[in-house]
């Protein structure tokens, strides 16, 4: 039983008790009851009213309530199909993470032959040579007059620029999966020694000044984290830029992708610089050519001048004995005598 219907038993209950009391007081005991049952009436109306208000108030929050839950039930729906397309595209994504995973175990074991890896080196070294340099400024595979060939040359002003590639992974593994330090430090010397190597066997092999190469080469390393870890500090170690200044004092300087193509722009800007000013030397010599050539043809054309105006000159004065020459023969043919002489014979001489 709800408590509004409660409520209205107990007031029910209150007002019998009331009445009760004034039938046994006195007065008209029929009066008393139709009272008694007009208020019962009317207690029984209200109490209708408040359940069918009760009721209605229930059922609109009922309503209310249903509908909350039908969208959250539609939102939940919709989240779950969310998280049903990201678990998705994450087991997706998982499956290719496994893929690259299996490539670069593939490729750590095709990179185990010494051989592979230096053809790597190789092409890597070439490709980016193609993407930055002229053509014309740079060569791979070029071989000296002992049979050694180097890698790459770089051509510049007038001379060569050895390259060579090197790859030291197996040293550089060790290293990285050493996790005691004595492992470490033991690794660390041993990839030491093996970078030694690679730099006296470029310094030895590549450095030629008698046929044409600079005092110096690179060493392209392929890796970025091995080449960091040939030009960084060991900590603790007794010379701990022992690699870096091993490598330039044997005239060798180790680069990487990155720092290489740095090099190679601004060789590339220098090559530029060099080709403007050979050009406008070519400019400047063609320029002188062609003023001598001016000069030359300025000496016959005053020549050719000099010439018109002696032959403008001998022209007037044929001109003038033409027309001497025609006087006279008018005044021959007219009868007269040539001024200055008696003799008509000579008037026969031409003037």
């Amino acid at each position: 039983m709800d408590p509004v219907t409660l409520a209205v038993l107990a007031a029910v209950a209150v007002l019998l008790l009331v009445i009760l009391v004034r039938v046994f007081a006195g007065g008209s005991t029929t009066q008393q009851l139709l009272d008694l049952k007009k208020e019962i009436t009317d207690m029984r109306t209200r109490q209708v009213e408040a359940q069918n208000q009760s009721l209605q108030a229930l059922a609109s929050h009922l309503t209310r309530t249903q509908d909350s839950l039908t969208a959250q039930l539609a939102g939940a729906n919709r989240s779950i199909a969310d998280v049903n397309q990201k678990l998705g595209s994450l087991g997706e994504a998982a499956r290719r993470i496994q893929e690259i995973g299996r490539d670069v175990a593939s490729l750590q074991e095709v990179l185990q032959a010494p051989k592979l890896r230096g053809n790597l080196g190789e092409y890597l070294l070439e490709d980016l040579l193609r993407q930055v340099l002229p053509v014309g400024n740079w060569a791979v595979k070029h071989r000296f007059r002992d049979g050694t060939q180097v890698d790459a040359v770089i051509r510049l002003a007038g001379s060569l620029v050895p390259v060579d590639a090197k790859f030291p992974l197996e040293s550089f593994r060790r290293i990285s999966l050493s996790d005691a330090p004595a492992d470490r430090q033991r690794a660390r010397r041993e990839f030491s020694r093996s970078v030694k190597v690679r730099i006296d066997e470029i310094a030895d092999r590549y450095i030629k000044p008698d046929e044409g190469t600079f005092d110096f080469a690179m060493m392209y390393v392929p890796a970025e984290n091995i080449f960091y870890e040939i030009i960084t500090a060991e900590p603790g170690a007794e010379s701990p830029w022992e690699l870096f200044q091993y490598a330039w004092g044997r005239r060798v300087i180790p680069v990487s992708p990155n720092s290489f193509y740095s090099y190679l722009m601004a060789i590339a800007y220098g090559l530029r610089g060099m080709r403007i000013e050979q050009r406008a030397r070519t400019i400047v010599g063609e320029l002188r050519a062609v003023q001598e050539a001016f000069s030359a043809w300025t000496g016959d054309f005053a020549q050719l001048g000099r010439h018109l105006k002696n032959a403008g000159g001998k022209f007037d004065e044929c001109q003038r004995k033409v027309d001497q020459f025609g006087d006279r023969v008018a005044r021959i043919a007219g009868g007269e005598a040539a001024p200055g002489t008696d003799d008509p014979a000579a008037s026969k001489t031409l003037p």
